[in-house]
């Protein structure tokens, strides 16, 4: 079993810097209500972020070793938050955006499910307490 570390400084306020094994800073903080200085994207907003990186560098390359000719990809995140404290994600959809020739909606497909039940840990983790759902988008550039 592998060991992470992370590390976290206070600079003001909530206002905070942190890094990990990869050695590169990230800045995080909160509303100026609680103390914060807007400076930063918040925790929640990492986690809502790593789940969109996580599967995109997972489909991405799956393209690349089918020689799929992708001339671009995005991808939308929408989220439901409860009300009340802790006011966590209740559901997520990724959608996904594909830009190519001749993309296969199979290979599409398949990629996203590679992805979402095999190599993204970040869904496997949250997977457990949220609804992930999933879309997405095939726009054909001839």
């Amino acid at each position: 079993m592998a060991t992470k570390k992370a590390f976290l400084k206070q600079l003001r306020g909530t206002t905070l810097i942190a890094k990990s094994d990869s050695n590169h800073w990230v800045v995080m903080d909160g509303s100026e209500t609680f103390g914060g200085s807007n400076s930063g994207s918040s925790p929640k907003e990492l986690l809502f972020m790593a789940l969109g990186g996580c599967t995109a560098m997972d489909v991405i390359p799956i393209f690349k070793k089918k020689k799929i000719d992708l001339k671009g990809f995005e991808i939308n995140l929408t989220g439901n938050v409860r009300e009340e404290h802790p006011q966590i994600f209740t559901d997520i959809n990724i959608e996904y955006i594909f830009y190519g020739k001749k993309i296969s909606e199979d290979d599409v497909k398949k990629a996203i499910e590679l992805s979402t039940t095999k190599y993204c840990s970040i869904s496997a983790m949250l997977k457990a307490t949220i609804n992930i759902t999933h879309s997405y988008k095939i726009v054909d550039e001839e």
